[in-house]
């Protein structure tokens, strides 16, 4: 068993990152879940949130955007349709998508077609502004 987990982030545009990490918490459609090093293998489904992981004592950070995660014998691969580290968030523009959301779900009921993109976009936009508060962290 080793000692340290291979982790793989992957969206659409290409790869976030590949590193060597301790641990990951991850945000599951059933729930947020952890994996460490000799887990099990698994794939697990992804819901818009906030995915971490642990790397020399310091916890890093990800606004992560529905996806999978498929962990193989301490190799954990992320594939997700978006992935933002904290350090790479622009809050102003999360600030503004969050109010263009609020807006346009104040105009819209939940019959409406554009109701649930907005529904979207709103979570999207909440937690890149929750991963964003956490530089430094």
């Amino acid at each position: 068993m080793a000692d340290k987990l291979k982790l793989e982030m992957v969206t659409p545009y290409g790869e976030v990152l590949t590193t060597e990490v301790d641990d990951i918490t991850a945000p599951g459609v059933m729930g947020e879940f952890g994996v460490l090093p000799g887990h099990r293998s698994m794939l697990a489904l992804l819901q818009v949130g906030e995915f971490s992981y642990l790397q020399k004592g310091k916890r890093h950070f990800v606004a992560v955007n529905w996806g999978y995660v498929d962990v193989d014998q301490d190799r954990v691969t992320v594939m997700v349709e978006t992935a933002e580290p904290a350090d790479l968030i622009d809050l102003e523009r999360a600030r503004k998508a969050l109010g263009r959301a609020e807006e346009a779900l104040k105009k819209l009921s939940d019959e409406d077609k554009e109701y649930k993109v907005m529904e979207a976009a709103l979570a999207r936009a909440l937690i890149r502004i929750q991963v964003a508060a956490r530089k430094g962290h």
